[in-house]
């Protein structure tokens, strides 16, 4: 046998297991209802909704209102590690000019030093 047909030979036995398996657990729940219990009636799509989708919303709204909500009142920023956005220097400094043109020069314009 040719390593091909061997793979194709064990793909097909555990794709050919796994179906059987699958069919032979699922026999079970196609079952009738026992005669001794309620026939419930079906549950309308909005209350189904509310429950499994309203709930856990609500839910997450109130831990996120617990969590944010003090730190608003105190007036604390929610950006992370208490970033405000006039501390931040995106585009770099827009008076580089003096400063490049110093560095031709023997001229202080501030900055870090290394004489003594």
């Amino acid at each position: 046998m040719t390593p091909t047909s061997q793979a194709l030979r064990k793909v097909s036995l555990v794709v050919g297991s796994a179906t059987v398996l699958l069919l032979a657990y699922a026999g079970p729940a196609a079952a009738d209802i026992p005669d001794g219990w309620s026939d419930p009636k079906p549950v309308p799509v909005l209350h189904f909704l509310l429950l499994f989708i309203g709930i856990p919303v609500l839910i997450t709204l109130g831990i996120v209102l617990a969590i944010y909500v003090p730190g608003v009142v105190r007036g604390e920023s929610l950006a992370p590690a208490g970033a405000r956005a006039s501390d931040q220097w995106l585009g770099g400094r827009r008076d580089t000019t003096p400063q490049l043109e110093a560095a031709d020069r023997d001229q202080d314009t501030g900055g870090a030093g290394g004489t003594w």
